[in-house]
């Protein structure tokens, strides 16, 4: 009863700090959020697990979240393997993407970005190798890892299993400085993030 009382009140903390981070993306303006998706994709691709990687997952990024087309484009143009989401019901894969002509072909879903359609007949990274290193999304971060996502739960998953085929796999988290918190209250499922970037960081 205690575990489940326990459960309950971080998910309730949770769901308070996500809308207080929503709030803050939200006074953002369009001139803060470009330059610091800027900011931050520059620390990435020169940061040493990203220079070394040749099987990346990255995030297409939607409304509030630090913007990855960038990044994209240096992902093909450095010769990297590329894989991104495709979310169906509660199960998310990383289906590989081959230009940024291939991304601009997506269909759009629900929440404006797009994605690999739900008959798209393409190669998933954990069924051909695994990933060397996973760009991960979130609300919320702590400078440590700590990660709030949106509640689907949709990474928590992908990142277990993907640990199981690619041990030595990294995860690098991009983040507004807005988003950075001083804690995050976590369940036991919650994966840590190995490295957040942020402009402050």
């Amino acid at each position: 009863m205690a575990s489940t009382k326990n459960f309950d009140k971080i998910k309730l903390l949770k769901k308070s700090l996500r809308l207080d981070i929503k709030k803050r993306i939200k006074s953002m303006s369009d001139e803060e959020i470009n330059k610091q998706s800027s900011d931050v994709t520059e620390k990435l691709i020169t940061h040493p697990n990203y220079v070394a990687s040749h099987r990346v997952s990255v995030y297409l990024s939607m409304a509030g979240e630090v913007k990855t087309n960038d990044l994209l484009e240096n992902i093909f143009t450095s010769g990297k393997k590329c894989y991104v989401p495709q979310c169906i019901g509660d199960d998310m894969r990383m289906l590989r993407l081959f230009s940024m002509a291939d991304y601009d072909s997506l269909p759009l879903t629900k929440w404006n970005i797009n994605q690999p359609g739900e008959t798209d007949i393409r190669e998933e990274a954990l069924e051909t190798g695994g990933l060397d290193l996973i760009i991960v999304p979130g609300l919320g971060f702590t400078s440590a890892g700590l990660r709030l996502g949106r509640g689907k739960g949709y990474y928590d998953s992908y990142l277990k299993k993907c640990r199981q085929i690619s041990p030595s796999m990294s995860t690098i988290a991009l983040a507004f400085s807005q988003q950075i918190c001083e804690e995050i209250p976590t369940h036991e499922h919650d994966m840590v993030i190995d490295t957040v970037l942020y402009p402050d960081e």
